[in-house]
C-alpha cells in the first residue's frame, strides 16, 4: 500500500482497483498496477490519500466510512482530449466523408445554437453524458455562438467536470449563420476568456474551426486573444483527411503545410492540442514535437468518415504525445473505451506500421495520455496518492457479454483487455471527481422510476 499522511482520510472506496502510473510504451516491465480486491482511501480535501490491498487499506483507517463497492472496477476518471459539445444531435450519421458531412448534418444543426435555451440545455445534456461514460475531464469543442458559450460555461461550472472549452469561430468556407469577423472573434472570445479561465475547474481554449473556414486575419485574431488571456489553451483540427489538407493549401499558398498555417498566427505551443491528424508530414511532426504541442486521436471517427488510420508509431517515434478523443457527432459514441477499442482496431489494420496496443496502454491513452495532454498530469490520470480523487467505477451489468468473459479471464492483464473492449456506458456505476459524485447510476434510476 502506498499512502500519504497530509488530510484525514474520510471514506474508503473498495473493487478491483487498475491504474496506469507510468507510460507503458516506455517503461521497462509491466506500467500496469492492480489489486483484485483492492481500495482506494480518500482525502477530506478530495485527494487519494492511499491505493492498495483492501485488507491493508482497512487496517490502515478502521474509522473511516465504507463505500463497497465489491465486483466493479475502479479506475482514473476519462480523459476526453477532444469532443463536440454542439454535435451530440448528429450521432449516427452514417455515409458522408468529412466535408460533406459538415455541410449538410452538422453545420445545419449547429446553427441551432443561436437560440440561448436550446443552447443551455444541450449543454446540460451533453456535460451528463461526459460524467455517464466516466469522463471526469475533457477538452470540448465549443459552438460559434457566444450566446451558446455562455451557456454552457455555467452549465459547466455546476457539472462538477474539468472542463476546457471556448467560443469556435471562423470567417470563410461557413454557412452565414456560422461565419464572423477577425474583430468579432477577438472581442467575444477575449471577454469569455475573461469571463472564465481559470474559474474553479473551467479553462478557456482559442477554437478556431480548422484553417478550412480560417482566414489569415481570422486566425491572427486567434492568436491575439491567447496572448490576451496567459494560461489559455489553443485547440483545433489537423490534417484530417486529404481533401481537407488540399482546401488549405489552396486557401494559404504561401504556407509550407497545415500545421504552417497555426505556426503563422502563433498558435502552436505546448498548450495546443490538435484534433486528428491522420495525414501529417514528417516535418509536420517534427514540428509539433519541437512546440511540446499534442495530438487527440479519435479513431472512432476517423473510420465512421473514411478519413484514414491513423499513424500512431510515426507520432510517437517522432516525440509527439497523443491522447484519445471521442470527437462526437463523427465518433460513434461519448465512452472513450469504445474510442480506446477502435483505437486497437486501427491500428491492427495499419500491420506492420502500426502500434501494438495492450489493454494497458489504451488505460493509459484514454486516462494519463489525456491528462498530460491537458497540461494535468500532475493532478489527474492515474490513482498515487496526492492526485485529486477522480475515479469511475465500472460494474457489469448482470448477464451481460462483459460478466461472462470477465470470468474467463486468465490474469489482470487479460482481464482489463476485456473491460476496454466491452465495457460501455451501461457499466458506468459512478463517476467522482475531487471525491464528489458527478453521475451515479443508482440515483438516476429513482429519478426515472
Amino acid at each position: 500500500m502506498s499512502a500519504t499522511g497530509v488530510a484525514s482520510v474520510r471514506r474508503l472506496l473498495r473493487g478491483t482497483v487498475a491504474h496506469v502510473p507510468r507510460d507503458p510504451f516506455t517503461a521497462a516491465g509491466e506500467a500496469l498496477e492492480a489489486w483484485d480486491d483492492g481500495g482506494l482511501a480518500l482525502a477530506d480535501d478530495g485527494t487519494i490519500a492511499a491505493v492498495g490491498a483492501w485488507r491493508d487499506l482497512r487496517a490502515a483507517y478502521p474509522a473511516a466510512d465504507v463505500d463497497d463497492r465489491s465486483g466493479a472496477w475502479l479506475l482514473p476518471g476519462f480523459v476526453d482530449a477532444h469532443v463536440h459539445y454542439p454535435q451530440v444531435g448528429v450521432l449516427g450519421g452514417l455515409g458522408p466523408r468529412l466535408l460533406e458531412w459538415l455541410e449538410g448534418r452538422t453545420w445545419p444543426h449547429e446553427a441551432r445554437f443561436a437560440d440561448a435555451a436550446f443552447a443551455r440545455a444541450e449543454a446540460r445534456q451533453f456535460l451528463r453524458l461526459l460524467a455517464r461514460n466516466g469522463t471526469t475531464s475533457a477538452l470540448v469543442f465549443g459552438a460559434h455562438q457566444a450566446v451558446a458559450m455562455e451557456a454552457f460555461f455555467h452549465e459547466a461550472a455546476a457539472s462538477g467536470l474539468r472542463v476546457t472549452a471556448g467560443l469556435v469561430v471562423g470567417d470563410v468556407g461557413l454557412p452565414e449563420a456560422l461565419r464572423t469577423t477577425p474583430e468579432l472573434a477577438f472581442e467575444e472570445a477575449a471577454f469569455l476568456a475573461r469571463r472564465w479561465h481559470g474559474r474553479g475547474w473551467l479553462r478557456y481554449a482559442v477554437t478556431p474551426r480548422f484553417s478550412v473556414s480560417s482566414t489569415a486575419a481570422l486566425l491572427a485574431a486567434c492568436g491575439a486573444v491567447a496572448r490576451e488571456v496567459p494560461g489559455t489553451w489553443v485547440t483545433s483540427h489537423l490534417n484530417e483527411t486529404p481533401d481537407e489538407i488540399a482546401v488549405v493549401r489552396a486557401r494559404f499558398p504561401d504556407q509550407r503545410d497545415y500545421l504552417a498555417t497555426y505556426e503563422a498566427a502563433g498558435l502552436v505551443g505546448p498548450r495546443s492540442v490538435f484534433a486528428h491528424d491522420v495525414h501529417p508530414s514528417d516535418d509536420e511532426l517534427t514540428r509539433l514535437a519541437a512546440a511540446g504541442a499534442r495530438v487527440a486521436h479519435c479513431p472512432s471517427s476517423n473510420h465512421a468518415l473514411g478519413s484514414g488510420l491513423f499513424p500512431l508509431a510515426r507520432h510517437r517515434r517522432a516525440g509527439v504525445g497523443v491522447a484519445l478523443g471521442t470527437d462526437v457527432g463523427a465518433g460513434t459514441s461519448l465512452s472513450l473505451l469504445a474510442e480506446a477499442t477502435s483505437a486497437y482496431v486501427g491500428q491492427m489494420l495499419l500491420g506492420a506500421d502500426g502500434e501494438r496496443l495492450t489493454g494497458a496502454r489504451l488505460l493509459w491513452l484514454a486516462t494519463a495520455a489525456g491528462a498530460h495532454a491537458l497540461g494535468l498530469g500532475d493532478l489527474v490520470g492515474d490513482l498515487r496518492p496526492g492526485r485529486a480523487a477522480d475515479v469511475v467505477a465500472l460494474r457489469p451489468p448482470p448477464g451481460s457479454t462483459l460478466a461472462a468473459a470477465l470470468t474467463h479471464a486468465a490474469d489482470g492483464p487479460s482481464a482489463l483487455a476485456t473491460l476496454v473492449t466491452l465495457a460501455r456506458e451501461d457499466a458506468v456505476e459512478a463517476t467522482w471527481v475531487a471525491g464528489e459524485a458527478v453521475w451515479c447510476a443508482a440515483a438516476a434510476e429513482r429519478l426515472v422510476g
